[in-house]
């Protein structure tokens, strides 16, 4: 019987694949590969397109469609038996990658191909990949001497496990804690909706009452909602001390050692590359020229935004002080205060405004607004499709002639063994082979309320917010008419502006007219009244410096850690979060709050030293929509120009160029700030 995992003519078979099969089947790919890649470097003739760089396209593209579905069930689907296994394999891809990167005789080839005279008459996304891999090729150390690029690769191996590890540990972490409260009063605040959920998950337990997690969607109700400060404060306590020598589970998966480990290879390889820290390496990629330049971009926003959320802050002070006895505010405190703050001033809660956005009613509203953009239909396939859990659901999308341009998954609902957070993956990437056009395919992955005994699930705006984000990421991937996977939808795009289309997408998650779509009571069906919309954008920079500063600290902290490690002093991580704070922060957390130990975008993710792409990237996305506010947000004009000079262009021209080409000029932070309040 053919291996599962090496059947990836069609859409994964999720059912099919079990934890024995997946390193046989990387084991076979590997070799095989390695054989390909053996057979044509030995003949003989010239080095072009044809007789490299596509022979290689189709190797990584068979590797790419077995690997994802295995690693995409890592998250989704976590298991004792398929983490081994996934573990098992990590450095068996990280020891190939490195050697396709430090291959001398391939360099030597694609530099054949990049200087012969017909490069010229090759496409933009052919040159693109060929100037793009003979950059990769020196990222990956194919310059080094011997001993180095042994030790270069050795790093490689070493990080992938790490990371690995460090999101299994907060996994665990996470799942370890829960709180059986049997008397529904501890729990006076919280709203049915969350009382409902946490009910559900006490029955599952057979338990009485309710049981508390720290999946988002509880933790947030309780930090929201919840009257009963200690309670806030014992979950508060636990979440935040995740992976941590701190809070209930100290020590038992503290991320300390790992994350030191981790900064200390990232800087070794730095070095060996040629480089004075990670921070110069990671923008070798991206659009920011210089660590300065980053660091300069930060601080600004910083001095703008902290005196605003400053005057934020004293108010929410205040009024604690004088409306809820509260003396000394605490973090446990602040998201439950301001909730009060904001209903008060505006008459408005987040929990109003949830009726208003059943599931169902957001996703085809979604649809509709990405319909009316850019021309194209969303449906969901009846047919059955294999997926890896009841609540996942397969779409597609086809172009006004009916031809299909992509296909995605969704899995939207919070469940034990899931990592947390929302995020797009790529399960197949859009390529031409001859005649063919593979379709991309995307996961879209959220952890929002799952629904509880029949009822529909109504998302908070936020969570609104979260899903148009998600799937912006999607539409950059699937949107694509670049016909080679290397600059393919977000493939190739420097990673500071591959936030563009999701935060941009964001936008419309504010507007009349879009609301109108899909903004209706799940009871009634009636549409949000006047008043309530008027309440919900007067709200809208409701605390927004705080937020901004906070996102900044974020960021900041992450870049310096990265720029100023020294070898002899060590990664000084909460040092250098300390320092970070002094400048920017507005709220000090407890000495013993352990954020850093669960901060998987940097230590697990792709944005190392990159954190700083998510206000990169606001700037572009505000300025962007900004466009779509002189013309009308449902312009087809300004649709049209962002779907061919942003989405269909992926990574496939510069990205600076492509924006100019959109909006006739570079981009302004002006909308920016006056998007957050901050303008003057």
């Amino acid at each position: 019987m053919k291996n599962p995992l090496l059947d990836t003519d069609g859409l994964p078979r999720f059912s099919a694949i079990r934890p024995e099969h997946v390193e046989p089947a990387i084991d076979e790919l590997l070799a095989g590969n390695r054989a390909r890649l053996e057979l044509v470097l030995s003949r003989d003739g010239p080095r072009t397109w044809n007789s490299v760089v596509e022979p290689l396209e189709d190797m990584e593209d068979r590797l790419v469609k077995t690997w994802s579905p295995v690693s995409h069930l890592n998250s989704v689907m976590n298991s004792s038996e398929l983490r081994a296994v996934y573990n098992a394999c990590l450095p068996k891809l990280s020891a190939y990658s490195t050697e396709m990167g430090q291959n001398e005789e391939l360099f030597q080839a694609y530099r054949a191909v990049r200087e012969r005279d017909d490069f010229v008459h090759l496409s933009a996304a052919q040159q693109r990949t060929v100037d793009n891999a003979l950059r990769d090729f020196r990222l990956s150390g194919v310059d080094l001497p011997a001993k180095r690029k042994r030790r270069f690769k050795e790093i490689g191996s070493r990080l992938l496990e790490l990371a690995a590890k460090f999101e299994e540990n907060v996994l665990d972490a996470s799942n370890a804690w829960e709180k059986h409260v049997k008397d529904v009063a501890a729990l006076r605040g919280l709203p049915e909706s969350s009382l409902s959920v946490a009910r559900q998950a006490a029955e599952r337990k057979g338990l009485p009452g309710y049981l508390l997690t720290l999946d988002f969607p509880s933790f947030y109700a309780v930090m929201g909602h919840a009257d009963d400060r200690t309670l806030r404060e014992e979950v508060y306590t636990a979440f935040s001390t995740r992976a941590s020598d701190q809070g209930p589970h100290a020590g038992r998966w503290d991320n300390t050692g790992v994350m030191e480990e981790i900064l200390a290879l990232r800087h070794e390889k730095a070095e060996l590359l040629g480089y004075a820290n990670y921070a110069e390496l990671s923008l070798a990629t991206k659009m920011a020229d210089s660590p300065v330049q980053v660091l300069d971009f930060l601080y600004d926003l910083a001095d703008r935004a902290r005196p605003q959320a400053e005057r934020e802050l004293q108010k929410l002070q205040d009024y604690g002080r004088e409306q809820h006895g509260l003396d000394d505010l605490q973090p446990w405190d602040v998201t439950w205060l301001s909730e009060k703050l904001r209903q008060d001033r505006y008459q408005l809660s987040q929990e109003d405004l949830r009726p208003y956005f059943p599931v169902d009613r957001v996703i085809n509203g979604l649809f509709q607004v990405v319909e009316r953009l850019y021309e194209v239909g969303i449906r969901e396939v009846a047919e059955q499709v294999d997926t890896w859990h009841p609540d996942v659901q397969f779409y597609e999308i086809r172009d006004a002639d009916g031809s299909l341009r992509g296909q995605f998954y969704t899995d939207l609902y919070a469940r034990p063994k899931k990592r947390g957070g929302a995020w797009m993956d790529v399960c197949r990437m859009r390529r031409r082979r001859r005649d063919e056009v593979q379709t991309p395919v995307a996961y879209l992955t959220c952890n929002f309320t799952p629904p509880v005994a029949g009822r529909p699930t109504l998302l908070s705006h936020e969570e609104v917010e979260t899903l148009f984000h998600e799937f912006g990421h999607g539409l950059h991937h699937m949107l694509t008419r670049v016909d080679h996977a290397a600059v393919s939808g977000i493939a190739g795009v420097p990673w500071d502006a591959v936030e563009l289309p999701s935060q941009f997408m964001e936008n419309w998650c504010w507007e009349q007219e879009a609301l109108d779509l899909f903004a209706a009571h799940h009871q009634t069906g009636e549409p949000i009244p006047d008043d309530l919309y008027q309440r919900m954008q007067a709200a809208r920079t409701f605390q927004s410096a705080m937020q901004m500063v906070r996102q900044l600290e974020f960021s900041l902290f992450d870049f310096r850690l990265h720029a100023d490690y020294d070898p002899a002093r060590g990664a000084r991580i909460f040092e250098t979060l300390e320092e970070v704070r002094d400048r920017v922060a507005v709220i000090r957390p407890p000495a013993w709050q352990r954020f850093p130990n669960s901060f998987s975008h940097i230590f697990a993710g792709g944005y190392a030293a990159g954190y700083y792409s998510y206000k990169w990237a606001e700037v572009l996305s505000a300025d962007a929509f900004s466009r779509f506010e002189e013309d009308g947000i449902f312009s087809s004009e300004a649709g049209r120009a962002f779907l061919t000079h942003i989405l269909e262009k992926g990574g496939s021209e510069d990205l600076m160029d492509l924006y100019v080409a959109f909006r006739g000029r570079e981009p302004s932070i002006d909308a920016l700030l006056r998007h957050s309040g901050l303008a003057a």
